[in-house]
């Protein structure tokens, strides 16, 4: 007898020869390239992953999902998956229109039929589903700064998965693992969510959850998004592959999930835990700060250590998977082993290392013990994460024209230079606008893909091993974020905010940009016409009215030494 987990679900592929077919029919449909999260949802839209939905949400599932968890039909579904556009490709579109969906390369994957268009209450989005409209939220800030403001909604039709060339024995659909557990006649599987390396304190957890659960266990990591910051899937994966043999090859398994998370906290783990189901799992592990972002604005956690195991408590049943709840695990080191941290002994000695204190050993080069990770967990994360003075980074420099952004910055290229040891390239706004940006005008558009193509560039530099030292206006926060984003992929982002005060940069005016702005006759000019957003936090903060242009620079590289990145002895 097949049971519930091992019994195929619904796909939403259609046939080869249907497929062909709609290839054909694709020429003459507007088409939609995807971006990378579109990507990661599209697949488990089609593979089944995201069952019951049959394509990207209406209007009206989209807002009873966003307001009470539920779409339309009353199925349990908490986290929107919609189509965000620009406004340009929905201008044309009406409901009834077939659209190509096709991946960064142009390759068609689906084709959808339109039968929603809305402009979403983004705000609003914001609090209900991940409890505050705070831009410290990394999915926050992508709703305002990054998705489209036009959604699209309406069922799909699956041509062909998008194409995975890394670790493809390792990725496995839900009916390849539904089919998997036939084989082996696993009925009861317990499920373990990570976007992190594996660690002692993981696998002593996913130890005492099996056994709890008396079940099988499938490590199921999240290689499609995850936070930014987080460490990279390829090293993660390697991580993994790593200590897979310090588990029982007859009861565990290692499948990858390219799902595009939200850190949602609450809501995301009951979403993990419909998505789970559809892949065959009948327990699910929920740990302490589920799917948590970190910090708000203020400082403080997003979500409550425990709301996410009250939250999927609450649904369990609906969901269709058993929970298994753990605490936060601690080492207690008289008894060399790791505890649940409300089952410490009394007066025992407990030692733990935050991942703040990881990626610090690890920029270092410090001691990272035994009880805590696995030899080889340590090796793979040191390979990608050398100590800072052996990575690259990059130098941000923002400020207003005139501030003298570019002059300490070729001060500190020259510096950095003298001293030796990396590649130092200068990325200057203005050098820049000539060799890669001079088609591009000075709206907000064109100055933030201006930005953005630096942006790149430094971060190639930056993963490369390289120091990138850029000295662009960069006037708006979401930019100057994005970028961090990227570079902080590949090595140290270090943004300078050149402080000086609109009318000593006035005073300045070489070119006589200013005046002409003043006059009228420049339009939508950085402090005169256009906001200039100064930065919040920045790793420092440099006035050049009373200072020289060698003690700015020399502020700079006392800064880099401070971090780490850079030796002056």
């Amino acid at each position: 007898m097949t049971l519930p987990n091992q019994t195929p679900i619904p796909e939403l592929y259609v046939s080869s020869e249907a497929a062909a077919a709609l290839k054909d029919e694709a020429g003459q449909m507007p088409s939609w390239d995807l971006t990378a999260r579109q990507i990661c949802d599209l697949e488990l839209l089609m593979n089944g992953g995201f069952n019951p939905l049959k394509g990207f949400l209406t209007q009206a599932d989209y807002e009873g999902v966003v307001e009470n968890m539920r779409l339309e039909s009353g199925a349990l579904w908490p986290m929107p998956i919609t189509l965000d556009v620009n406004e340009k490709f929905a201008e044309g579109l009406e409901p009834g229109t077939d659209i190509a969906l096709r991946d960064q390369e142009g390759v068609i994957l689906a084709i959808m039929s339109v039968t929603d268009k809305w402009v979403p209450n983004k705000a609003r989005e914001a609090e209900k589903v991940f409890g505050a409209d705070d831009l410290a939220h990394p999915a926050v800030n992508y709703l305002h700064n990054v998705a489209g403001p036009v959604y699209l909604g309406g069922p799909i039709k699956g041509l062909q998965a998008p194409t995975h060339y890394d670790f493809r024995a390792r990725r496995n659909t839900p009916n390849e693992l539904r089919a998997f557990f036939k084989k082996l006649g696993w009925s009861r599987v317990v499920a373990f969510q990570t976007r992190n390396p594996l660690h002692r304190a993981h696998q002593e957890l996913t130890f005492r959850a099996a056994r709890e659960a008396q079940a099988n266990l499938l490590i199921h990591p999240v290689v499609g998004m995850t936070k930014p910051g987080d460490v990279d899937h390829f090293t993660r994966v390697r991580c993994y592959e790593a200590v897979l043999d310090k588990y029982p090859a007859a009861t565990t398994n290692l499948s990858l999930l390219n799902l595009a998370m939200r850190m949602a906290g609450p809501r995301e783990a009951v979403w993990h835990g419909l998505i789970r189901k559809n892949h065959g799992v009948t327990h699910f592990i929920v740990g302490r700060d589920h799917a948590g972002p970190g910090k708000n604005s203020a400082g403080q956690d997003f979500y409550g250590p425990y709301d996410a195991q009250e939250l999927f408590k609450q649904f369990q049943d609906e969901i269709g998977v058993e929970m298994v709840d753990f605490k936060h695990m601690v080492y207690v080191q008289e008894k060399a082993s790791y505890y649940p941290a409300n089952e410490v002994p009394e007066g025992a000695t407990v030692l733990d290392i935050s991942g703040t204190e990881l990626r610090r050993r690890l920029r270092e080069g410090l001691d990272i013990p035994e009880w805590f990770s696995f030899p080889e967990v340590v090796q793979q994360l040191r390979r990608t994460s050398p100590p800072r003075a052996q990575q690259g980074f990059t130098v941000f420099f923002t400020g207003l024209s005139g501030s003298g952004k570019s002059t300490v910055a070729n001060a500190l290229m020259v510096k950095l230079m003298e001293m030796g040891g990396r590649p130092v390239s200068l990325l200057d706004g203005d050098v820049v606008r000539k060799h890669l940006s001079s088609e591009l005008g000075f709206s907000k558009e064109h100055r933030d893909i201006n930005i953005k193509r630096i942006g790149y560039v430094a971060s190639e530099i930056t993963k490369n091993g390289g120091i990138a030292i850029c000295a662009p206006i960069a006037p708006y926060t979401a930019t100057r974020r994005a970028v961090r984003e990227m570079v902080e992929a590949g090595g140290a982002f270090v943004e300078v905010h050149v402080a000086t005060p609109l009318d000593e940069c006035e005073k300045r005016d070489r070119k006589g940009l200013y005046k002409l702005a003043r006059e009228g006759k420049i339009k939508e000019f950085t402090g005169i016409s256009d906001p200039y957003e100064e930065p919040a936090k920045p790793e420092l903060r440099v006035d050049t009215t009373d200072i020289d242009v060698d003690a700015a620079a020399h502020q700079v590289l006392l800064k880099l030494e401070g971090m780490g990145l850079i030796g002056l002895s």
